[in-house]
């Protein structure tokens, strides 16, 4: 199966992070996997999205018009890519900042507290991989382990304080769904 995501949201909350994490996870399962950055004019406080494939098959190109997925942080994202999430594709919505419905009926919708949920376990910054744990959660495209173990990766130059606190994040994401 193959997994087109857009992660999208301000500069500054972890977008291009998140979508590094699960690529770096999708190879370590030995997955076909693409990352692709864009960024808004400002770095921080501007917008930022990230395509991420990950896929059993060779991935063709790294651009992705009509995602599988879309993991939307704030209200621009959710404007900009719900409209472009394919029938029967998931959108994950951050309610702690986002405070509106989705106007599509034809995908599923998730709405994960992310910002709430990191305020509760410590830090807001880890709302991204709040959000990250729900969204592998719900679909599967690798497992909680290997994100883990690609987030510890991503940060190794970081405390293992910090490391701890995201790995709490996405269990709790994780969690939130079901998992």
């Amino acid at each position: 199966m193959m997994h087109s995501i857009i992660f999208a949201g301000f500069g500054g909350q972890g977008v291009m992070l998140m979508g590094q994490v699960l690529a770096q996870a999708g190879m370590s399962e030995n997955k076909y996997v693409t990352w692709f950055p864009s960024y808004g004019p400002e770095m921080r406080g501007g917008t930022a999205n990230c395509t991420v494939v990950v896929s059993e098959e060779p991935v063709a190109s790294p651009v992705v018009e009509m995602p599988t997925e879309v993991v939307a942080m704030n209200i621009p994202s959710l404007l900009k890519f719900e409209p472009k999430v394919q029938k029967n594709g998931c959108l994950f919505i951050n309610i702690s900042v986002v405070d509106r419905k989705p106007q599509r009926s034809d995908i599923r919708v998730y709405e994960i507290p992310a910002n709430d949920i990191a305020e509760r376990i410590g830090n807001l910054k880890v709302a991204n991989m709040v959000m990250l744990g729900s969204f592998v959660q719900v679909t599967k495209c690798v497992s909680i382990d290997s994100l883990i173990e690609a987030m510890k990766y991503k940060l190794s130059a970081r405390s293992s304080e910090i490391i701890d606190l995201n790995t709490k994040a996405i269990f709790e994401g994780a969690k939130h769904v079901g998992g």
